[in-house]
């Protein structure tokens, strides 16, 4: 049966907001949960982007059961890698082992800040494979010393580490981090029903490991309403992540969405009440082989509408999936 998981969404939503959230979801039942790391919104109109790493601290001592997990952090430019499993080692300690860590090579949009540069997409995936590496020698416990192409890391040691090391999960867009996560990750992540993409992580070791998607959604007892508000806030999700990945801030993905129209992105995120459209666009996913989605519900103020609508409606109609 696949897991059925709550996003979240730190662009849309106070730090407070978001514990307030997932503590919810725990209650209707949702299965897991992800937080997503960023420095700043997508558009302005979201209006958020607190630290997630104290939102996620504050949200392992709300909850109970729900397990947590980043989607995703970047631990190459604005983290320093042995700093990433700090974090890591110390929420997995305050959720009991309820963590996951989701990394990925990142976004021009919140790592620009540090006045690094961005490199090319091969430098990214070559940084994020040795950061990976830095981080799993040192959830292994002991001092570590590391001299790489990237990194630099003189007698690190992780003095509170948790009994099992948080399982890594690694983003995927194609065939090069399909590769990287094949070997490095313990799960994959993704934000598209692309069956190449689970393809190509099995053949490169991934065969039997969890694979976790994301879905954005839109739940409105007005239909019109719901695509309103998926336009205002989520039109640059179109623009596919070779593209994303690049534009380097909010009033770029205001200019890159201009032109797209509201029934645009209803073609591609359900939007409304029609539980039966929300659960074919999880299907896609089922479909393709994923083993666990997260919901992203589109809308600050939408929230406890959809968790609330979820409890009674959407989630009975997705354990049948």
């Amino acid at each position: 049966m696949v897991q059925i998981g709550y996003t979240m969404m730190s662009e849309q939503r106070g730090p407070r907001q978001l514990v307030e959230d997932v503590v919810r979801a725990e209650q209707v039942g949702f299965d897991f949960s992800v937080a997503s790391d960023h420095y700043f919104p997508w558009l302005e109109e979201q209006g958020h982007s607190p630290y997630v790493w104290s939102v996620l601290g504050a949200a392992a001592q709300a909850t109970e059961r729900i397990p947590l997990m980043t989607y995703v952090t970047c631990p190459t430019m604005r983290y320093h890698p042995a700093v990433v499993a700090q974090k890591a080692a110390t929420v997995q300690i305050l959720s009991q082992g309820r963590f996951r860590l989701g990394l990925g090579s990142g976004e021009n949009l919140n790592e620009h800040i540090t006045g690094g540069g961005w490199p090319p997409a091969d430098v990214r995936q070559q940084m994020l494979a040795e950061a990976t590496r830095i981080i799993r020698d040192l959830f292994a416990g002991g001092y570590v010393n590391h001299r790489g192409e990237y990194f630099q890391v003189e007698s690190a040691r992780l003095w509170d580490l948790p009994e099992q090391a948080p399982p890594i999960g690694i983003a995927v867009s194609g065939q090069q981090s399909c590769k990287l996560a094949g070997e490095l990750a313990d799960l994959l992540i993704a934000v598209e029903p692309d069956p190449a993409l689970l393809d190509a992580f099995d053949r490169n070791g991934g065969a039997g490991k969890p694979r976790v998607g994301q879905l954005p959604v839109c739940y409105d007892p007005d239909r019109n309403r719901a695509v309103a508000r998926a336009h205002e806030q989520f039109r640059w999700f179109g623009g596919g992540w070779k593209v994303n990945a690049e534009l380097p801030g909010p009033v770029a993905f205001d200019a890159a969405s201009q032109f797209v129209r509201p029934d645009d992105v209803a073609k591609s995120i359900p939007c409304g009440d029609d539980v039966d459209a929300f659960v074919e666009a999880v299907r896609a996913y089922t479909d393709a082989g994923f083993t666990e989605v997260a919901l992203v519900q589109i809308g600050g103020d939408a929230q406890r509408p959809f968790l609330d609508w979820a409890e009674s409606a959407l989630l009975p109609a997705l354990r049948n999936l």
